[in-house]
């Protein structure tokens, strides 16, 4: 197993700190709105990870944050937080906004078909811990305490500032999106934990003050206390990478004597139809809106056929050719779930294939690759499906299984229709197409065929799982 490291910037061999033991910590969501396409392709990267790893034998110990917090996203003295913004907007209590908007993202993401985290935590049960990390940072020396009740990091007191993210402290932007305090030794420090006002809906008392987290110290104190001191891989998008990511590895550094994460794993963003995506462009895609236009695995699918460390398009063309891609793939699987729903392990070229996927899943989890391989997969499978070959649909099963399934994480919809033995196969290919036209929300298309077949005799029953043809 070959993973790029940014830490080092170069692919490396895995090599777990404990023998075929995994420890995974990802950047979870703030929970102030709804899942966006954003969510889908970094949980759906990251979960890729998490099953390839399983299918190589791995026990995994993945942890996510759930950020609950409603801390100040900067460290200035002015500015209000997102949960708390949208607490004002829906008139509802902080804790409502982030359970509400938590149900969300888990709701979207198990239509997506991606694997809980072995441990999904949330901030606001863990404030004495991050309190106490904060306290043993300032002991050390590395953080100070200003008149004013704010925390901060004293930046310059850490030399390797800037290891991750290449940048030295006179690149450095002080400051995350509002205005920079006043309060602060050097600019370029950041904060620890925050002095709030009366009016802010979050904030817990602390030893210097009512007030609440820094935007970083959540994630060092959550991997540490669930992770250890050390773990193997750290994961979380490219636009965190500074200053949020950067901040952890210092304050991990400072609080264990060394940098925990061995691995740091960065996936890239989405764009739709070639720009950056944002509420104020207008191009913002949240997953239930995507939803009602695309079934889950399409998207998943449309995903999938990107490298996690590339960007991805959203657009109308290359989802729809995503869906066409999925359906054919899905009446394969169909198919040959019908002739057999035996497997064995693949010879010849079933077997290359499958040999072909997993090393390309072995060199920095290479889905594009993959994805070339489930095009052939295709072929042979539609050969094993015209031939009525048996063994080589137990071979193909194999692959949809430990392949399509385990690893990338496709569902299929696999019903038998027993009920259609003594049913023309005229009648059957015209329902199918009429299926798959419906599927793909081609619906004029859909009704035509409906309408043709009520012509010869046969009504179509749909439900959740597919459809049935009934003789009128």
């Amino acid at each position: 197993m070959r993973i790029y490291n940014t830490i080092t910037r170069r692919k490396e061999e895995f090599l777990p700190i404990v023998k075929d033991h995994v420890g995974m910590y990802v950047c979870g969501p703030t929970v102030y709105g709804m899942p966006h396409v954003g969510h889908a392709k970094s949980y759906i990267n990251f979960d890729i990870v998490h099953r390839v790893f399983k299918k190589l034998g791995y026990k995994v110990k993945y942890v996510q944050n759930i950020t609950d917090v409603g801390h100040l996203v900067g460290d200035g003295d002015e500015g209000e937080d997102k949960i708390s913004r949208q607490a004002k907007l829906e008139q509802l209590d902080p804790y409502q906004i982030a359970y509400k908007y938590e149900v969300e993202y888990f709701d979207a993401m198990d239509k997506l078909n991606v694997l809980r985290p072995s441990i999904s935590c949330r901030a606001t049960g863990f404030i004495v811990d991050i309190i106490e990390a904060v306290q043993e940072i300032v002991n050390k020396g590395y953080g100070y305490v200003t008149k004013e009740g704010n925390v901060y990091f004293d930046v310059h007191k850490y030399p390797n500032y800037g290891q991750l993210s290449n940048r030295t402290l006179d690149k450095n932007v002080s400051g995350e999106r509002i205005e920079i305090a006043d309060d602060k030794k050097n600019p370029e420090d950041f904060a620890l934990w925050k002095s709030v006002d009366d009016k802010t809906l979050m904030k817990w008392k602390s030893p210097w003050g009512e007030g609440c987290p820094g935007w970083h110290i959540e994630c060092s104190v959550l991997g540490r206390k669930f992770l250890g001191e050390e773990f193997d891989i750290h994961g979380g998008g490219i636009d965190n990478l500074f200053p949020h990511h950067e901040c952890e590895c210092a304050q991990g550094d400072v609080l264990t004597g060394k940098v925990p994460m061995h691995y740091f794993m960065h996936n890239n963003l989405v764009t739709v139809n070639g720009t950056k995506m944002g509420k104020s462009l207008g191009n913002f895609i949240t997953l239930k809106d995507l939803f009602e236009k695309y079934d889950p695995m399409i998207v998943r699918y449309y995903i999938c056929q990107f490298h996690y460390r590339s960007a991805v398009d959203f657009n109308e063309d290359g989802l729809k050719l995503a869906s066409k891609q999925f359906a054919k793939l899905e009446e394969v699987v169909k198919k040959l779930y019908n002739i057999t729903q035996d497997d064995k392990e693949p010879t010849d070229t079933l077997g290359e294939i499958y040999s072909n996927s997993i090393e390309a899943m072995s060199d920095d989890f290479n889905t594009p690759v993959v994805m070339a391989e489930v095009i052939k997969f295709v072929k042979e499978a539609n050969s094993a499906i015209t031939n009525k070959n048996i063994e080589k649909a137990k071979e193909a099963n194999f692959i949809v299984k430990n392949l399509l399934e385990d690893v990338l994480g496709l569902k299929f919809d696999k019903t038998i229709k027993e009920e259609l033995g003594d049913i023309p196969n005229e009648i059957k290919t015209k329902a199918e197409a009429r299926w798959q036209a419906k599927k793909n929300r081609d619906f004029a298309k859909a009704d035509i065929l409906r309408a043709e077949l009520v012509k010869l005799g046969y009504e179509i029953l749909d439900s959740k799982d597919g459809y049935q043809i009934k003789k009128i």
